[in-house]
């Protein structure tokens, strides 16, 4: 074994199908993304080399800073839920009578695709027959909104369905964590005094800071790439609406037979999440993770 790792040939050879792989599948479309950014194309015929002009254009058009205006709402949103599942795990992972059925129950939307969960909102909020209307019209609330069809709803609508979508995933990753520290720090703090609230936010928490930190880039970069369900419940309207970054880059593309921009608005995006995953990386190095 000694040999072979010694042997630079050998080496080469092990990585090579792996950097083939991630070259192909990553690293590739990358360059080509940001090449077709610099062609007046139509994602078919012959490409016209424009140079910077797509970029130039993508910073001047409002649709796409209103477009990043919702992705940024997503985002902040997403990041903020993250407080919710981690007290929905710090709760779970106390001793409470049937916190493993509560896990699975909080796993369900995992095991459904986004189309499935999109259909399932779509119903929920259906104006004349959804569950939501139909519950606040027996409460007696009357003038009830069509809650993907109105401007100043259907952005809320979609962000509480995201939220749902993803709370078993991030449950179960602090669950996880919260599992893999030791009991009898626990149990020290116990003795010491500290009531449960004191465990959770001054042992707990500051152990798995670490992962913490994953999950907010996990929430952001996810968000602002977000594209599947939003596609589905609304198409991004109504009138633009609801429209992100992913969704107006894959009308463009797509819709509108401009390759090119299209190309542009997934390049852009790319190094903005890029750009937002260093800040985010800068923030936080100051502080040290505990170790236990």
């Amino acid at each position: 074994m000694n040999k072979v790792m010694s042997n630079k040939w050998a080496i080469a050879l092990y990585v090579l199908p792996a950097f083939i792989l991630l070259a192909g599948l990553v690293y590739i479309p990358i360059f080509l993304t940001g090449y077709y950014g610099l062609m007046n194309w139509d994602g078919v015929g012959e490409m016209n080399f424009i140079g910077l002009d797509n970029y130039i254009n993508l910073l001047q058009d409002s649709k796409f800073w209103f477009s990043a205006r919702n992705s940024f709402i997503l985002a902040l949103v997403s990041t903020a839920s993250l407080a919710i599942y981690l007290v929905i795990s710090l709760i779970l992972s106390g001793k409470i009578k049937g916190s493993e059925w509560l896990r699975k129950i909080y796993l369900i939307p995992m095991l459904l695709s986004s189309v499935a969960i999109a259909q399932l909102w779509i119903k929920i909020y259906d104006p004349n027959n959804g569950m939501l209307n139909s519950l606040l019209s027996t409460l007696g609330f009357e003038n009830l909104p069509a809650w993907l069809a109105q401007r100043d709803t259907v952005l809320i609508a979609i962000i509480i369905a995201v939220i749902w979508q993803y709370a078993g995933f991030y449950i179960i990753i602090y669950s996880s964590a919260l599992k893999g520290i030791p009991n009898s720090l626990v149990e020290a703090a116990q003795i010491d005094g500290a009531n449960p609230i004191q465990i959770a936010l001054k042992v707990k928490v500051p152990l798995i800071s670490g992962v913490i930190k994953t999950t907010v880039v996990l929430a952001i970069v996810g968000s602002l790439k977000y594209f599947d369900l939003i596609w589905v419940m609304t198409g991004g309207g109504p009138n633009g609406a609801s429209e992100v970054i992913a969704s107006y880059m894959y009308k463009e593309a797509f819709s509108n037979y401009n390759a090119g921009y299209g190309s542009a608005i997934g390049f852009a995006l790319l190094v903005l999440s890029l750009l937002i995953t260093i800040i985010i990386q800068k923030i936080t190095s100051s502080k040290e993770d505990l170790e236990y």
